[in-house]
This record gives structure tokens, C-alpha cells and sequence, in this order.
């Protein structure tokens, strides 16, 4: 099933108020709608008679080798699409050997979702008001098995969300997506009573300390004091914030809007990638997500700087529509879509994809 049609399949059956939390953006959701324009103002245009017979895709992003350069975004509480959650995810990247960048907000442990991913896995850390709360993650994650940590950025507020903002509901209100908060020593140690035993006291803490509106570059020191795996910054879109993500110690920015999620109106990320690029290219390895729906759009990224590409929303889809096998088939449906576009531009490896191999549309 193509990934238009199986979007369509997951909004027309799913339950309404998962779909509008996956497929919801911010206000009008202009920026959700930028982000997939932009990748259609790109067009490829390909070589011809430059031997692609053997194709090796291999990347090595973050310190982790990876048969292609892809890897799973981080989406929380995957349980409201399906019960098994971030396990069947988990299981479906191991088993092609991406990388599964595992929430905060997973709606099971750290530890649980490290042990369904025998694979490659990076840990995304939502960073709380509570700094011991942050560094026992960290902690956790490594003991885990993680093999880097990306840090978002763009959600020390919430979006203003209207679909979410209609029906009333949140899921962490509701205890769902908050597993590694209840499971964690020193968040417990902040209750009177374990989660368990007073659920709603607990989410009411946490709701105290999972945004922190006043971080700043100072505070990236401790995070790096805290663990030698190498940190990527998720949620950069100004060439500015790259720069100082180099100069405060970082391993790699995502150029990341959050799938439209955080900010109506913002850049769309394809149209900052190239920016960011220029400004630290070479010194920080550049990643990028939202609004990627095809191999085809990976390409495109990759040709203009990216070293990878994270893919959102289309796996949640597919775990939606059939657990681990569905989330299977979307990565194993892009990774193909991947190795023949570039295969069919006339190129054998993403290192050899340049600005040159694209051009805008209308110009050709």
C-alpha cells in the first residue's frame, strides 16, 4: 500500500482521537503543509551510464554504523495507536538495523523498549525542570544499551494545537506515556506515594517538571558533563543555533519543526537544511525530519547536506495499521524506494549525492 493511501486508511479507521493527536499540527497547520511543499519544489534530475550495479547505502551517523542513512524518529505514547507500542516498533527497526530513537514519552519503560531493539537506538531526552531527573535518564539510557542521546529543543512550551485543544484530551493526563517518569528512582523519590498507589498525584509532578522554558546554551555543560555519547540538538532551524551547538560541545544538530507540531508559520525544515549545512557543515554531522514521506525525499535531503534523515509520522501509520508488521513494511518499503532513487540518479552511495543532482521546480 503506498504511503498516501495508507494515511488515508489510518485516519478513516483509526480511533479520532489518536488521529488527531498523530496527525494534528499547530494552529492552521500551515508549517505541517510547508514542510511536504517544500520537498516537491525540489526535483531531481538524474545521470545516466555511471555504473550503479553494486550500491553500498552504509553511513556511519552519531558513532553508529547504519545500513542506510535512515532512522526512526522520536514519537511518544505509540500505544494509542496500538497496544504494543513502542515494542512493535522497537522489534521492526532491529530487524532491518535502524536506529529507533526512543521518546520520553514511550508509553513503556526505557529499559523495556531497549530490549525489543537488539539494534542500533538512540534515546531522546525531553529535558526536565529537575536536573537530577535529567541525569538519571541519561544514565538509564546508557545502561540500556543507547547509543547516543538527542535532546529536543522546540517543546519547552506546548504548541497550540487546536485539533487536541477540540476533543480535550491528552494522554499524559492520562497516564499514558509517561512509563519512563513513574519507573525512574528519582522522580519517584519526589512523591509521597508511588505512582502505583496514587496515580494522579504523580501525574500532576510530572506535569511540574517535563517542560523547562529557561534552558539556555549554559546549560548544554552539564548535559555534556553528564555522558560521553555523542549528543545531537533536535529542533534547529536558524544557522545561528547550529553554530552555537558547535561551540557548546555538540556532535550533531536535526534540523526538526517538530512535524509542524510546535510553531504555525515556521520554516519549513527542507528550506533550512541548507543554511545549517553551510554553517557547520563538516564540524557537526546534520540530520533532518518532518515532512519526509518517500525515499525519494530522503534523497533530496541527503543531496542538500543532510548526513540523515529521520522518519516521522509514515511509520506511526504503519504500526497503526498492523503492529510490527506494518511498521516492517514502511521501513522496508523506504529503504528500497532509498537505494533505487539513488541507484536510478546515477549515483552508488549517499556521499556521492550533491547539491548538483537537484534542481528547483520550473527551472529545468
Amino acid at each position: 500500500m503506498a504511503l498516501a493511501e495508507l494515511a488515508r486508511e489510518v485516519a478513516r479507521t483509526g480511533d479520532p482521537q489518536a488521529v488527531d493527536y498523530v496527525f494534528g499540527g499547530a494552529g492552521t497547520e500551515d508549517t505541517m503543509r510547508a514542510n511536504e511543499e517544500a520537498f516537491r519544489r525540489w526535483r531531481i534530475v538524474p545521470r545516466m551510464l555511471r555504473d550503479v550495479g553494486e550500491r553500498d547505502l552504509s553511513v556511519s551517523v552519531l558513532g553508529t554504523a547504519l545500513p542506510a542513512p535512515l532512522a526512526l524518529a522520536p514519537i511518544g505514547v505509540q500505544t494509542i495507536v496500538h497496544p504494543d507500542g513502542e515494542l512493535a516498533t522497537a522489534r521492526a527497526a532491529a530487524a532491518v538495523g535502524l536506529p529507533m530513537t526512543v521518546s520520553t514519552m514511550s508509553a513503556f519503560p526505557l529499559e523495556e523498549v531497549a530490549a525489543a531493539a537488539p539494534g542500533p537506538k538512540w534515546f531522546q531526552l525531553y529535558w526536565p525542570t529537575n536536573r537530577d531527573l535529567a541525569a538519571s535518564f541519561i544514565s538509564r539510557a546508557e545502561a540500556a544499551g543507547f547509543q547516543a542521546i538527542v535532546v529536543t529543543l522546540d517543546t519547552f512550551l506546548p504548541g497550540w494545537k487546536p485539533r487536541d485543544l477540540q476533543r480535550g484530551w491528552q494522554p499524559f493526563l492520562q497516564g499514558v506515556g509517561i512509563a519512563n517518569y513513574f519507573s525512574d528512582p528519582v522522580f519517584r523519590s519526589l512523591l509521597d506515594a508511588p505512582p502505583e498507589e496514587d496515580p494522579q498525584t504523580a501525574i500532576g509532578t510530572f506535569v511540574g517538571v517535563f517542560t523547562n522554558p529557561r534552558l539556555t546554551w549554559e546549560d548544554l555543560e552539564f548535559l555534556r558533563s553528564r555522558t560521553e555519547l555523542p549528543i545531537a540538538l533536535k529542533g534547529i532551524l536558524h544557522p545561528e543555533d547550529a553554530r552555537l551547538a558547535r561551540e557548546h560541545g555538540m556532535d550533531a544538530v536535526v534540523v526538526s519543526n517538530h512535524g509542524g507540531r510546535q510553531v504555525d508559520g515556521a520554516i519549513a525544515t527542507l528550506n533550512a537544511l541548507p543554511a545549517v549545512v553551510d554553517a557547520v557543515g563538516g564540524e557537526l554531522q546534520v540530520l533532518l525530519d518532518s515532512g519526509v514521506r518517500s525515499g525519494a525525499d530522503a534523497v533530496k535531503a541527503l543531496a542538500l547536506g543532510a548526513d540523515a534523515v529521520l522518519i516521522g509520522r509514515p511509520y506511526v501509520w504503519g504500526l497503526a495499521a498492523g503492529g510490527e508488521t506494518g511498521v516492517l513494511a514502511v521501513l522496508r518499503g523506504l529503504l528500497a524506494e532509498l537505494d533505487l532513487t539513488i541507484g536510478l540518479s546515477g549515483h552508488a552511495a549517499p556521499g556521492q549525492l550533491g547539491s548538483g543532482l537537484l534542481v528547483r521546480d520550473g527551472a529545468a
